[in-house]
């Protein structure tokens, strides 16, 4: 990674993307500051190559990122910013809103996209139900983020990009209304799938969804193992994280 980072200094439409990648790599460890700055990096030499709709994904997929950890303030710092550019960032933008809680302004950009992509197989049958569910979620209403979900096309993992990979909305879905059985079938599918989603960080997040889910279940024994695994694969990462904070006070409770 380092010799390919190299490779692409100065190269337009390389460089951010190497970096974008480093970036992501350190997120999924956890090095939460090192991908930050990695990412500023490259929505830098986006803005220099005048990629003005890259940057603004790049911002926009930053603030997303933010919001999965639970860095609100970061977030919604972020997700205004790259919304302010005028540059196309609905899909991302509405599911961070969803994630924030502002689901008004979430719902508003999916209505939007319902109207603007009629035809666009990927927005109806993937990004809008996970953006719907989303906002499902974050309202309360879990199981009709399950039935959001179920109108999917069958992408499973293999998506356009893992930020929409079904299994771990699913997943989500299923924990929220106490479905620990079917929660654990969806965080396993997406953990039976690295090699699909290489450096995501739905995994680590899955992770961790397992750990809980197996609580779910009264299955202590599991749920401490999979609590186990996730802190090792975040054993250097950034200690202020919120979800890190949280998944170390749940795995205290089992001890």
């Amino acid at each position: 990674m380092e010799r390919a980072v190299a490779w692409s200094v100065d190269r337009p439409g390389d460089e951010d993307a190497m970096l974008n990648l480093e970036s992501a790599t350190q997120a999924y460890f956890g090095r939460l500051q090192q991908a930050r700055d990695l990412q500023r990096r490259a929505r830098d030499s986006e803005l220099r190559n005048r990629l003005n709709e890259v940057a603004a994904n790049t911002v926009a997929m930053g603030a997303l990122r933010e919001g999965l950890l639970g860095n609100v303030q970061f977030s919604r710092r972020d997700v205004n910013a790259a919304i302010a550019t005028g540059e196309r960032v609905d899909e991302i933008a509405a599911l961070t809103l969803a994630i924030l809680g502002d689901a008004s302004r979430a719902q508003k950009i999916a209505d939007n996209l319902a109207k603007s992509h009629p035809s666009d197989t990927t927005v109806q049958r993937l990004e809008l139900p996970v953006i719907r569910a989303s906002i499902a979620l974050i309202s309360g209403k879990a199981a009709e983020a399950i039935d959001a979900l179920s109108n999917t096309a069958p992408f499973g993992t293999r998506t356009h990009h893992a930020v929409w990979c079904l299994p771990y909305w699913s997943g989500l879905a299923y924990l929220r209304t106490g479905q620990g059985t079917a929660a654990i079938e969806q965080f396993r599918e997406l953990l039976n799938h690295r090699e699909v989603l290489s450096n995501a960080l739905l995994l680590p997040l899955a992770q961790l969804g397992l750990a809980r889910s197996y609580v779910l279940t009264g299955d202590t024994a599991k749920a401490r193992t999979a609590y186990q695994d996730f802190l090792s694969l975040w054993k250097d990462a950034d200690p202020d994280i919120p979800i890190l904070k949280q998944a170390k006070v749940e795995y205290a409770k089992l001890q």
